[in-house]
């Protein structure tokens, strides 16, 4: 087992200097824990709390992502700075995920749409309600949330949403939302919902594209499923 103090390893082994070497590609994901978490403990380095860290999720970056900062503060030696250091790395990578290019082409399939918000809200543990927003070319000009509730509901505020898309001067919208059970299946009021929502919507000319359910990995399309209805 090694010393406890990285100072202690040779060079190339030490996390932060073999990134600077070689690139952070070549650190495991073990070593990439340990340098969000800085350092170790009198008895234990960086990199054998990044390595329990891990292990209490079974080995997964996804499992471990999905963890709340208090969680992992649990762990012994972690704590609460750096366990918020390493949740805050996991939100910024679902958010580059999420992030929009300067001038991306249409959205023209909800894959499309499931890829950029899938990492938003595919592991909330309550459902939020988003809002994308098309020109007349079919480009994002912007989202955002509108809508935030329970394990089980959120309330689509329609008058909100469509004022919105008119400031905007939106020509198409696209409403998103998640369901923490992982079944993307829309239930009556999700479908009830997006009835109202289209026909509101067009009395401004405005179309909405699509309505998009995330569960977990999967999504569910109003569009694709009714031929482009909507």
């Amino acid at each position: 087992m090694k010393n406890s103090c990285i100072k202690t390893w040779d060079e190339e082994e030490r996390p932060r200097e073999k990134l600077m070497l070689h690139g952070a590609a070549s650190l495991t994901n073990t070593e990439l824990l340990a340098l969000l978490l800085r350092s170790g403990t009198s008895e234990r380095s960086a990199v054998d709390l990044a390595r329990e860290l891990l292990a209490g999720s079974g080995g997964k970056l996804d499992t471990l992502s999905r963890r709340s900062a208090a969680g992992m503060a649990m762990t012994a030696g972690i704590g609460p700075a750096k366990a918020t250091s390493v949740a805050a790395a996991f939100e910024l990578a679902r958010r580059l995920a999420a992030e929009l290019p300067d001038d991306g082409p249409p959205v023209r399939r909800s894959a499309t749409v499931a890829r950029m918000m899938g990492p938003l809200l595919k592991d909330l543990a309550h459902e939020e309600c988003w809002i994308i927003y098309l020109n007349r070319s079919g480009k994002v000009t912007c989202k955002e949330k509108v809508s935030s509730g329970g394990q089980v509901s959120t309330v689509i505020d329609i008058k909100i949403i469509v004022k919105k898309a008119v400031e905007r001067l939106a020509s198409g919208i696209i409403l998103v939302h998640n369901h923490p059970s992982g079944n993307p299946a829309p239930g009556e009021q999700d479908r009830a919902q997006t009835e109202a929502l289209r026909k509101a919507a067009a009395v401004f000319d405005i179309a909405l594209v699509d309505h998009i359910v995330i569960g977990g990995r999967k999504y569910y399309s109003f569009s694709d499923e009714t031929q482009g209805k909507y």
